[in-house]
């Protein structure tokens, strides 16, 4: 496992972030289970979990937060969770709601402090200053550690950095938006959600590459479009276990190209088509934290191995489809 830091967090963060949403407190053995995988998470070296209000109606947080209370683990974990989420009624970038949901949080995580907690959207209507004027309230209070944004554009979060640095405040220290292999052709919930994938957003990628901002890369496995079990031929029916957000996002021509170089490239180095997108991925040249949402400890530390798993810059351009030769990457 490959780890990372960020100011104001005085812990490691592992490169590969476990998503939660199947994460609950419930009965039916629903707590075993999620317990069960977040053991599994902190023995292969996960230290951070990626969480969020709306995740099943506060489901998740109150997992993590039992789990971690009864583990006595609070200590190892970085909790990363998320607040501010539109609703069908009106935008939540407010002083209001961005309090209530970091308190909601904290109570369900049963902590005192939130390690990095990000706007769940953005509201291009407000002006960056009274946002981060309001996040550095919450900070300096000690109820968050660190702030970001998650489906904000590079550019609203460098004038809210700008702003930050004017007033001698720390800024955003990351940033959320889609990332991987698979390009995101349509916006997966209908309007809002930022992705830096394809080959359209490289001046996004750029600014990322110039400023080292932690990007915490959702969907990275194109929501389980590279999770191996997807071929053209089984298409029609494996479409069914996808969710409409990957199938609207993902389930386009120009990925499933990308997927049939993944599965030839994994055959030829003997490992599994997920690996060979988390490898991807991990090689690029930006300060990359992969979220992945795996529901086993199997699927967790295939994934790992992924992160680990070395590509050449000749399989990169080719597994994105920028360019038609790999010889130079031939293994003997």
């Amino acid at each position: 496992m490959r780890y990372g830091t960020i100011p104001g967090i005085a812990k490691p963060l592992s490169r590969v972030v476990l998503g939660t949403m199947i994460i609950s407190s419930g009965g039916n053995g629903e707590y075993e289970r999620s317990a069960a995988l977040l053991d599994a998470a902190l023995e292969l070296g996960v230290t951070v979990l990626d969480t969020a209000v709306g995740y099943a109606g506060g489901e998740s947080e109150r997992g993590i937060g039992r789990w971690m209370q009864e583990r006595q683990v609070r200590d190892r974990v970085v909790v990363l969770t998320k607040g501010c989420h539109h609703n069908s009624d009106r935008n939540r970038v407010t002083p209001f709601d961005m309090a209530s949901d970091i308190q909601d949080s904290l109570t369900r995580l049963r902590t005192g402090t939130i390690d990095l907690w990000m706007l769940h959207r953005d509201d291009e209507q407000v002006p960056v200053a009274d946002i981060v004027e309001w996040l550095e309230v919450h900070r300096t209070a000690g109820r968050i550690r660190a702030y970001g944004g998650s489906n904000w554009s590079h550019q609203r979060i460098a004038a809210a950095n700008a702003y930050a640095q004017s007033r001698g405040y720390p800024g955003f220290r990351a940033s959320s938006p889609n990332y991987g292999l698979a390009e995101q052709v349509q916006d997966p919930w209908g309007k809002g959600c930022v992705t830096i994938s394809g080959p359209q957003q490289g001046d996004a990628r750029a600014w990322y590459q110039a400023s080292r901002l932690p990007i915490f890369a959702y969907s990275s496995l194109g929501r389980g479009l590279f999770s191996g079990r997807i071929t053209r031929e089984n298409l029609p029916e494996s479409l069914a276990g996808l969710d409409g957000a990957a199938r609207t996002a993902y389930c386009h021509e120009v990925n499933f190209r990308r997927l049939e170089r993944c599965q030839i490239l994994a055959q030829e180095r003997g490992v599994s088509v997920p690996q060979i997108a988390t490898a991807w991925l991990m090689a690029q040249p930006l300060e990359v934290y992969a979220l992945v949402g795996a529901a086993t400890r199997a699927e967790l530390s295939s994934t790992i191995a992924g992160a680990d798993l070395a590509i050449s810059p000749e399989e990169e351009a080719w597994l994105d489809l920028r360019a038609e030769s790999r010889l130079k990457a031939r293994h003997g």
